[in-house]
Parts: C-alpha cells; structure tokens; sequence
C-alpha cells in the first residue's frame, strides 16, 4: 500500500531516470576518455622533445638501433592486444599497463621520425594538428550528421591508401608524396571525426561501451599522431 505523499513513479519518470542515468554514464565515459588522451598526448610530446632538443639523446639513438627494433615489437604487441582482444583491454590495470607501453613505445617512433625533420617544421605540424583536431572535435559534437555509419567505407580508403602509399615509395616523386600525405590527412580527419561521434554515442546509429574507454583512447591518440605524422610530411615536402 502506497503512501498517499509518496508520488508514484509511472513509466515516463522511470524512463526519465534511465535517460539521466545512460547520459552521465556516458559523460563519465567521455571525461575518462579524453583523461587518457591528454596524459598520452603530454607523454608523447615530452619523449619527442628529448629527440628534438636534447643532441646526445639523438646521436645515442642514431648509434643504438635495438632502441627502434624494440620499440617496434613493443609497439606492435601491445596494440594487438588491445585492438583484438576485449578481455584484455577491459581489464584493469593490464589495459592502462599496455597502453603506457605503447604510448612510450610510439613516442620513442616519433622522435626517430621527428629528428629527420627541421624543429621548427616540427613545432608547425604540432600547431597545426592540434587546431585541425579541435575544430574536428567540436564540428563532430555539433554536427547532425552521422559519420558512425561510414566504417566501411573509411576502411576501404585506408585499403587504397596503403597501395597508394606503396606505389609512392616506388616512385619517389615529391608530387606523388605530397598528394599521398594530403589524402592520408583528409582520411584521418574523417576518422578523428568517426571515433569521437562513436565514443559519444546518443543519437548515433552506433556507439562504443562505457567498458571500452581504453579502445576509444587508443582510437584517437591513433587519429591524432597519424594525422600529425602526415602534416608533418606535407611541410617537409613543401619545403623541399
């Protein structure tokens, strides 16, 4: 027997509360996610730093290979374990464990590839990918339309890409580069967009678990340094 100063709770309030419920889960997840992108972007920049500014470090990685050939294996096996393996990357803390490693490992990767570069050239691609991957960000939270439905399609492009980006090594053309570099920005643009609308959820034909905070963070820290990786290659042929 109910009583008469408790109001009831019909079936609009109940599905009210659950509404509220699903959005702050999925806030939380959101705040945790990018939580996790900022520490790996921080820890990213500060590793290519040291190959930036820091000459010993640089010549000591010039004349000690085992650095990249480790770095390498490193990266590869704990991106496998958590791209293809859910227990493993649901997991806590074996998911963080992996994802420091490969943070490290792919700013270990980075500052190899950053040093071939001129720091000022380094410090442009920085700027300009951080501003690129702002206004993406915003445009994906704002825009109605719903690119969780093009991962096919993404997937194909980056299929054709890879050929395209064989057939560039071949050539050795700087135009060929260049267009290469300039279609690989524009198709990780689209993924940063197609990743961030995924971690969102809401209205999206389809979306990533809460549980999944370690993918959606691997997801994007991916976007952002390939994006970065092919600005970078856009300044460098430009400028030479």
């Amino acid at each position: 027997m109910h009583n008469s100063a408790d109001p009831e709770i019909g079936d609009d309030d109940f599905h009210d509360m659950n509404s509220f419920s699903d959005k702050n889960i999925r806030l939380g997840f959101i705040r945790k996610v990018y939580g996790i992108l900022c520490v790996q972007l921080i820890v990213t920049m500060c590793i290519m730093s040291l190959f930036l500014f820091v000459e010993p470090i640089k010549v000591y990685s010039v004349n000690n290979p085992w650095i990249w050939y480790l770095a390498i294996v490193l990266t590869f096996v704990s991106l496998i374990a958590l791209a293809c393996c859910p227990d493993v990357r649901r997991q806590y803390p074996l998911n963080m464990i992996l994802l420091s490693v490969f943070t490290i490992c792919e700013g270990v990767l980075l500052g190899a590839v950053a040093s071939h570069y001129k720091q000022d050239a380094v410090l442009m691609a920085v700027g300009i990918t951080a501003v690129v991957a702002l206004g993406l960000t915003i445009f994906a939270f704002q825009t109605k339309w719903d690119f969780t439905m093009m991962g096919g399609m993404l997937f194909v492009f980056v299929i054709v890409l890879f050929c395209f980006g064989i057939m560039a090594a071949i050539i050795q053309d700087r135009i060929v580069t260049l267009i290469y570099s300039s279609l690989g920005a524009l198709l990780f643009c689209a993924y940063l967009v197609f990743d961030t609308q995924m971690m969102m959820g809401g209205k999206h034909k389809y979306s990533l678990s809460p549980e999944e905070y370690v993918f959606a963070a691997l997801n994007l820290y991916l976007d952002i340094i390939n994006l970065f990786l092919f600005i970078l290659s856009i300044i460098g042929n430009a400028r030479n």
